[in-house]
């Protein structure tokens, strides 16, 4: 290969991630887009590549997309609002009890939508409620803080909830149901773990008590206006419907591993669900599905497939092997070091260059490793979780992390690096060992 075409998908590479991280707030899939279009005139990437690189994300996407829709149905039931009213209900006037509530929001709300949507959906929610509950910029934290990174870290223990999991997953062969299987039970634990943590950290500056004057309006307007632009005057009766939502929306998320398990296509399961909500939602509120053309984040698609034309690149050009000559001393030294391995590897690229395109990477120099059936998928699982719960230790680790950093920015909460760090520093690293860990027994115990 042509020593000019290498250095141009290099310099590509280093360009795309250094764009994202300091013009945080343009859309991440220009970049992205100009790095793939870079690549692909430099011919580190050919054409046959471009249509293996569809197959393999084609069914992520569609999964995702279908996911997404969703949550915008959801969203013009008034869904998320309600959860947030009785969120705030339910904390009673106590600070601490509202900072466990919050968590449990978050970690619902990733499993039910994905990560990305979970940030996006909740962050404004809990501004509106901090602001209408009085609190000052440094008592917001520990609940703005908490939540984005439990939000961002509960994508761990289902791949359905990160587009970049599935993508993972469909690279190295794995059936969601097996990884559901092998992961939920550890990654949930590394999830309780983590919150608790972060409690310890935060207890000293909770609100122990909160005055709930206003608690009848908790969303008064703030400097920011939610994504999905949510109007009351079109949300049905509450109550009943809304735990019917509930209900359908969960056996929608069972119905992805029940279709993995039995081997029907999951993208078509997210398709059909999403559907019947749109039909739900034209029947219910007179709103037709056109709207859901506009309203999708189509971007991320762009941002997903330009990642992968880039990395694909680099693949080409090199440097899965000269990851797999570092790291085959790891993978193959057993499980707990493969396990440990490629947490800590992954959770390093990722806090250097976004997790996505580090979880790529890994993932591809895993199949060219030679390794066993088991010691590669527990290697996978560790990189998801170095991907989405160590990428957490710098808030450019992922992209989630960098748009709520861009909410808050409009919510006026101002929160630098420094406030960042003096939590994820005491909180990241040990979390993410523990869950490599506990990932390995399980493996031996259970499989």
């Amino acid at each position: 290969m042509h020593e000019l075409a290498v250095w141009v998908t290099i310099l590509s590479f280093i360009f795309t991630v250094s764009f994202i991280f300091w013009r945080s707030t343009v859309n991440e899939a220009i970049p992205a887009s100009v790095g793939a279009l870079i690549v692909l005139l430099a011919g580190t990437v050919s054409l046959s590549d471009l249509w293996t690189i569809t197959e393999t994300i084609g069914g992520a996407a569609v999964t995702i997309m279908a996911t997404i829709v969703m949550a915008i149905v959801l969203e013009s039931f008034g869904f998320f609002h309600w959860v947030a009213e009785k969120l705030t209900a339910q904390s009673g006037g106590s600070g601490i009890k509202l900072f466990w509530y919050t968590n449990l929001l978050c970690f619902l709300m990733t499993l039910f939508v994905n990560n990305d949507g979970s940030i996006l959906i909740t962050t404004p929610i809990l501004l509106m409620i901090l602001h209408n509950l009085g609190l000052k910029n440094h008592q917001k934290l520990p609940y703005l803080i908490s939540g984005a990174l439990i939000a961002t870290a509960s994508s761990a223990p289902i791949g359905v909830s990160n587009i970049v999991n599935l993508i993972a997953l469909k690279i190295v062969h794995m059936s969601l149901y097996m990884s559901a299987a092998m992961m939920f039970v550890p990654a949930t634990i590394g999830l309780l773990i983590m919150s608790s943590l972060l409690f310890l950290v935060f207890y000293p500056t909770l609100p122990k008590k909160i005055k709930m004057a206003g608690r009848h309006r908790p969303f008064s307007p703030w400097p920011g206006e939610h994504p999905l632009k949510y109007s009351k005057d079109n949300a049905p009766a509450q109550g009943t419907f809304m735990r019917n939502i509930i209900m359908f929306v969960l056996s929608v998320r069972i119905g992805l591993f029940v279709a993995s398990y039995v081997g029907f296509p999951v993208p078509l399961v997210a398709v059909i669900g999403s559907l019947v909500l749109l039909g739900w939602r034209w029947w219910k509120l007179r709103i037709a599905p056109t709207d859901i053309i506009r309203k999708i984040p189509w971007h991320i698609l762009i941002f997903a497939f330009s990642m992968y034309v880039i990395i694909y690149g680099l693949h080409n050009i090199g440097l899965t092997d000269l990851l797999i000559k570092y790291l085959s001393p790891f993978a193959h030294g057993g499980l707990l070091h493969a396990s440990i391995g490629m947490g800590v590897v992954v959770s390093l690229l990722s806090n250097l260059f976004n997790n996505h395109p580090a979880l790529m990477v890994g993932t591809l120099t895993l199949t060219n490793m030679g390794l066993d059936p088991i010691t590669l998928k527990i290697s996978y699982l560790a990189s998801v979780i170095g991907s989405d719960i160590g990428s957490l230790l710098l808030p450019i680790g992922t992209l989630a992390t960098l748009m709520w950093m861009h909410i808050l920015r409009r919510g006026k909460v101002k929160i630098s690096w420094s406030d960042y760090l003096k939590v994820t520093i005491l909180v990241i690293p040990l979390t993410v060992i523990l869950t490599l860990i506990i990932l390995t027994y399980w493996v031996y115990l259970v499989f």
